[in-house]
């Protein structure tokens, strides 16, 4: 059983977020919606989304990046390179299968992220940056095709 909270919805969501979810929870599955705290599950579920999209973003620069360094840097690659660019190529997969909503963005932010993978391959490897293609060199289907390097 849920412990009675005595503060208000907003000041609970503050002061015992882990609570506040417990609490939400019951409302909903009780059918009580008019005791839901509304703005702050909205909030919730809206960042919920974002951290979706940031996860995908991230992965897919990490993926580009160790893309750039396996073709770019042949005499450097190694079993952890190999690894990563399986282990990204897996985890988008499995994004996109959890969230096929999310198909239609990788598209929209690939040329955004191959740039960003661009400066960090640049960082990591000391290598000046416009060695790196101003385009990808690679194809989105490329990127995540298990098969591709």
């Amino acid at each position: 059983m849920l412990q009675k909270a005595i503060a208000t919805p907003n000041s609970l969501y503050e002061q015992d977020f882990y609570l506040w979810i417990e609490t939400t929870a019951q409302q909903l599955k009780e059918g009580k919606f008019d005791e839901v705290d509304l703005t702050n599950l909205i909030e919730e579920i809206e960042s919920m989304g974002r951290s979706e999209k940031r996860e995908l973003k991230s992965r897919l620069i990490v993926l580009l990046m160790h893309l750039l360094k396996w073709q770019y840097q042949p005499e450097k690659r190694s079993e952890s390179w190999r690894s990563t660019i399986s282990e990204q190529r897996i985890c988008i997969e499995g994004l996109l299968e959890d969230s096929p909503s999310l198909k239609p963005l990788i598209s929209e932010v690939f040329d955004d992220c191959y740039q960003k993978a661009r400066l960090k391959a640049a960082d990591e490897t000391g290598i000046k940056l416009n060695f790196f293609p101003k385009e990808s060199p690679f194809t989105l289907e490329e990127t995540l095709q298990v098969s591709f390097f």
